[in-house]
């Protein structure tokens, strides 16, 4: 994986200032070297600049970028981040129509792929990409991403310059743009936070090009389309030829993501989705005489704290031990303590540029370090449960039925803090329902399905634009700070498409969850992973860590010229560091409750001092 910048004005000649923006594409890189480190390129054009940071996956020696082409009395530049994974059919079907290729990389696939087909080659790709081509002689631009958004892109406008960059951070870089809050924004920090909406970057003025879409910058200026969506359609496959299907795709999938020119691993936590994974990755190493690397996560003294509940019903080691005893891994288990998850905590904030999932996102960002030194590149079980509806909120009643986000229904936890009167100027309830709301109007919808069935696809659609991102932000930015390539398999728009239409009474036979899943891969997992029951990510159940989150923010709101002081109440503050926290009662998603709402209060005090943000 690599990261990439630019920026781009038709009516401007950069190079009249060349010393100046080739700083500026230095800068740019400089902020982006964690997600590239292994070398570094940019090319700055009459009007246009772009840089690159690589993380050398493939062509090891000739996949360095920007990458140029001269064909067809036309020159393309492109700056390129990601994998893509039918690179090879793609670029078979280039060569039949007289293509040459000097590299082995899919860069070169996606670059000649644009001067035979234009745009249009973006139809043909399966990956995790985004990407920015210059076609010289039409005096175009355009910024590509991925069709589920495994890989982010940011772009923002200032006058008639058009910036983009991998993270907001890089788009700072530009001359004049500084980072600047408006209610929309803290909506999205208190109201929608940790996610956020899709095309929204936050900042104002931040944009992120949403999956799916492409941008194209010309001299008539910025506009955006999208290129792939799902769809609605009938299904009339049985359950046997689903199963078998299902087995077909996720296998594909996975076999495809293995390609790579360096040593590959996975992540195992022993729930079905990663052991899926590892199991497949394991055999196909195998067969060359190559044993697979696994890593587990979890947290110094949980096997002393841990609280079952119905989020978490179960620890993942005793699953873990079954896995790497039946696909004989090599296998390493960390451990991360409570002074490494709230150090993280703000460096989280760093990588993301925003407050995240508290320690979700902090304790992901260490334990990414710990791997790196081992490999380059891993598979994640990433994304499973959002696809065959695995999370409670596919199940519960009272989900089901509600009239909002089923991960974030209880609004109160967010305004325990704030003042009144930041409340009633952010609007806070119109906000969220606004968003949600936008999305439920835009969800595929199948004519003459009943209101049951509907419902299961608003949440099914719901749960892949919303809860899906934020976990795939959380694990790009954790996995690439530390110059780590993270795939996920399940993600594959294949299989999307595919599980967007079958019925639910499939997805779940019997009653039980990801049933189709479980089912596809009889034969190849432990009957006690097998039908496991759903254990998210840990999280840490220390009481310690709890206490030293309640005392920094006891610190914090004693010190008034911390910035988060002018939106908070210090009277809340007192009551609810004080409260009882339910462990059991996320305010988002599954893991978020009390101590993270704590830990999130404090990201976004680190953030405001960091982008020297006030009210």
């Amino acid at each position: 994986m690599c990261g990439i910048s630019g920026f781009i004005n038709y009516e401007y000649d950069y190079t009249k200032e060349r010393e100046k923006y080739e700083q500026v594409l230095e800068n740019m890189n400089q902020d982006l070297f964690h997600r590239g480190p292994d070398s570094n390129g940019y090319l700055l054009g009459t009007h246009f600049g772009i840089a690159h940071t690589r993380l050398s996956i493939r062509d090891l020696e000739n996949g360095a970028q920007p990458m140029t082409l001269r064909a067809r009395g036309n020159i393309y530049h492109i700056v390129y981040n990601g994998e893509i994974y039918n690179a090879d059919e793609i670029k078979l079907d280039l060569m039949k129509k007289g293509w040459e290729f000097v590299t082995t990389s899919d860069t070169e696939v996606i670059l000649v792929g644009f001067a035979e087909y234009g745009i249009r080659i973006v139809q043909k790709l399966n990956g995790i990409f985004a990407f920015g081509i210059v076609d010289k002689n039409s005096r175009e631009v355009y910024l590509v991403r991925d069709q589920a958004g495994v890989k982010p892109l940011y772009y923002a406008t200032k006058g008639k310059n058009t910036i983009f960059s991998s993270e907001i951070k890089g788009i700072f870089r530009f001359p004049e743009i500084r980072p600047e809050m408006d209610v929309n924004g803290w909506n999205e920090i208190f109201s929608i936070g940790p996610a956020k909406t899709y095309g929204c970057g936050v900042f104002k003025g931040i944009c992120e090009v949403k999956p799916g879409y492409y941008i194209k910058i010309s001299r008539e200026g910025v506009s955006e389309k999208q290129y792939w969506s799902l769809r609605a359609e009938e299904y009339f496959d049985s359950y046997e030829d689903t199963v078998e299907h299902v087995r077909f795709l996720v296998t594909d999938s996975i076999k495809r993501q293995m390609v790579s020119d360096v040593e590959i691993a996975t992540f195992l936590s022993g729930g079905i989705d990663s052991s899926v994974v590892s199991a497949i990755c394991a055999r196909e190493l195998g067969k060359e005489g190559k044993k697979l690397k696994t890593f587990s996560f979890d947290f110094v003294d949980n096997d002393k704290y841990f609280q079952a509940n119905s989020f978490q019903p179960s620890q993942d080691r005793p699953f873990v031990d079954i896995m790497v005893d039946t696909i004989h891994s090599e296998h390493r288990y960390l451990l991360c303590n409570n002074s490494e998850l709230e150090q993280n905590l703000y460096e989280s904030v760093d990588v993301r540029d925003l407050p995240t999932m508290a320690d979700v996102d902090s304790s992901m960002l260490y334990f990414c370090k710990r791997v790196k030194p081992f490999v380059k590149v891993v598979l994640t079980g990433e994304c499973a449960d959002e696809i065959f509806g695995g999370y409670p909120w596919f199940h519960k009643k009272e989900c089901f039925e509600a009239d909002t986000f089923p991960w974030s229904m209880d609004m109160s936890a967010r305004k325990t803090v704030l003042k009144d009167e930041f409340i009633s100027e952010l609007h806070m309830d119109e906000y969220a329902k606004k968003a949600y709301q936008n999305t439920i109007r835009e969800t595929p919808t199948l004519a003459g399905e009943n209101q049951t069935e509907a419902r299961r696809r608003e949440i099914s659609y719901l749960n892949i634009k919303w809860f899906m991102q934020t976990l795939l932000d959380r694990m790009d930015r954790a996995s690439m700070y530390s110059g780590l390539e993270a795939r996920v398999p399940f993600a594959d728009i294949r299989i999307m498409q595919l599980l967007y239409n079958v019925p639910w009474n499939m997805k779940t036979r019997d009653g039980v969850e990801k049933m189709l899943l479980r089912d596809s891969m009889k034969g190849l997992l432990d009957e006690r992973v097998l039908y496991r029951k759903k254990s998210p990510y840990p999280k840490t159940y220390d009481p310690r860590y709890e206490k030293m989150l309640a005392d920094e923010i006891l610190q914090m709101a004693a010190d008034s010229s911390q910035p988060l002081n002018a939106l908070l109440d210090q009277e809340k503050v007192k009551a609810f560091v004080h409260e009882r926290k339910d462990y059991g009662k996320p305010w988002y998603g599954q893991l978020m409750a009390g101590p993270q709402m704590l830990a999130y209060l404090l990201q976004v005090n680190y953030w405001m001092k960091k982008y020297h943000i006030s009210i």
